[in-house]
């Protein structure tokens, strides 16, 4: 089993009627060091001022990304090479994550890698503490930038630290 620690930036709440604009993932590993950065061209002409602010991208940067099913075919093939056994998602905020990468692995591809299961850092922490006020982000290195590949760096981070801290059961490559 392979966890990928996923972040997306995004444009708006929801995928199809607004669109992902840049995926950061990496392969939860002693030394984070396989990573995999995209970003993609919106879908739509939908689009919140306020929900692309934090990326730092403008409008008009975006519309140079790259196409979107090229970016999913590329992700799935980086997953499925990287993965030893089934690949597991987990991101800080999978309600919002995982709602965009599966809606976009089916709507371009058909076909979702990580099949139909993703896991939210912060529940897993809260569980592991008992404590459902607790917050895991004091266990980051890497800066919450709103880069995707930097966000996703620091939940794996974190990730990584309760491992080590807490005794967590995690299997890595």
């Amino acid at each position: 089993m392979s966890y990928f620690m996923v972040d997306i930036e995004a444009d708006g709440p929801i995928p199809g009627a607004y669109s992902m604009i840049s995926l950061g993932a990496v392969l939860v590993r002693t030394d984070l060091s396989t990573t995999f950065y995209a970003q993609m061209r919106p879908i739509s002409d939908s689009w919140i001022p306020e929900s692309l602010a934090p990326s730092g991208f403008s409008r008009e940067q975006t519309y140079a990304f790259a196409e979107p099913p090229d970016v999913m075919a590329h992700f799935a093939a980086w997953v499925e090479e990287n993965s030893q056994g089934r690949p597991m998602f987990i991101s800080d905020n999978n309600g919002f994550d995982w709602m965009f990468v599966c809606w976009y692995f089916h709507h371009f591809l058909g076909r979702n890698p990580f099949g139909h299961s993703s896991t939210n850092l912060g529940s897993l922490y809260k569980g592991l503490e008992k404590d459902c006020f607790k917050n895991f982000k004091h266990l980051r290195k890497t800066a919450h930038t709103h880069n995707a590949l930097d966000d996703a760096k620091g939940n794996a981070e974190a990730l990584l630290a309760l491992k080590n801290n807490t005794g967590l059961k995690i299997a890595l490559d």
